[in-house]
């Protein structure tokens, strides 16, 4: 590295006890009620159980914290027009003791994260993840961002190419480079999206999934949503959904072979990209890169 290359900075050193003084000097009203770390595999944002039914989700980069003002101002009008819970904000923290950034305490939503390769209902998980995206997609309301990843395909070309060159010098991965290529060229080669841009959730990732008894029961982590590319919302598809529930997904979705061939390129840019980021530092963030990588090459659609 040369002396003027600057490194970006690392997470902000939370604990229990700086998020217990913010809820203190913002809320008083929920003084008395535990303050928890809840462990988590995010890396832009860090969650703390508040009492039984709150949690408190705090930017540990900078990057989060335009995350949680999008969220107060969208969530509140994007809950009534979807099927499934999302969260709910019910406080707006402000910088205090230090902490430079806004935060927020939303209502605890139960469930569990799904994991790839170990869901109980596969097919009607699909059809749930499919009507929470048509619902997304029919949403009209006006003066939306624009997506984090709805824009062209081409603007990851060169992002993703060395990725795949730094998975080159990882034979340990067990990574075909070529065939990802051939995977990824391809996605380059599909037409780009020319109906008008649709809401997005924009980071379908497992990680951001609840479910209960199989079944989708919240979408959390709206910090990405804005409109672009339907194609943004495809990533269950490879990165959490086996081969006969992508069918699932596919068809309710109604989505035509362009659109599939760009979500398959946009799913494996970010595992590509993911893995050898992570691959030492989130065991969770990498094992999902690993089993989108897998999924994407055993695709034969």
């Amino acid at each position: 590295m040369s002396s003027g290359q600057q490194t970006r900075p690392g997470p902000f050193p939370l604990d229990v006890r700086l998020v217990r003084r913010l809820v203190d000097g913002r809320f008083p009203q929920w003084t008395g009620l535990p303050v928890r770390r809840f462990p988590s595999g995010g890396t832009v944002n860090a969650m703390y159980r508040l009492g039984d039914d709150m949690v408190v989700r705090l930017p540990l980069v900078e990057d989060g914290a335009g995350d949680v003002l999008a969220e107060r101002e969208w969530l509140p009008r994007l809950a009534p027009l979807l099927p499934i819970a999302v969260p709910e904000v019910l406080g707006d923290g402000v910088p205090a003791e230090g902490y430079p950034w806004p935060w927020a305490v939303y209502r605890w939503l139960p469930g569990e994260i799904p994991e790839a390769g170990a869901l109980g209902e596969p097919e009607l998980l699909a059809d749930d993840l499919a009507s929470f995206v048509a619902a997304m997609r029919r949403v009209t309301l006006p003066g939306a961002p624009r997506a984090y990843r709805g824009g062209p395909l081409s603007t990851l070309d060169e992002s993703t190419r060395a990725a795949i060159g730094e998975l080159r010098g990882l034979p340990e991965e067990g990574v075909d480079c070529d065939a990802l290529t051939t995977v990824w060229e391809d996605a380059l080669r599909a037409p780009e999206w020319e109906g008008p841009p649709v809401w997005l959730h924009a980071d379908l990732m497992p990680g951001n999934l609840l479910v209960d008894g199989g079944r989708l029961s919240s979408v959390i982590d709206f910090g990405c949503m804005g409109m672009g590319d339907p194609a943004c919302d495809l990533f269950p598809a490879w990165n959490l959904l086996p081969a006969g529930a992508r069918k699932v997904f596919r068809e309710a979705l109604g989505v035509d072979d362009a659109t599939w061939r760009r979500g398959r390129g946009r799913t494996l840019s970010q595992a590509l990209i993911a893995l050898p980021h992570y691959r030492e530092t989130n065991a969770a963030m990498a094992g999902n890169a690993r089993h989108v990588i897998r999924a994407v090459l055993a695709d034969d659609d």
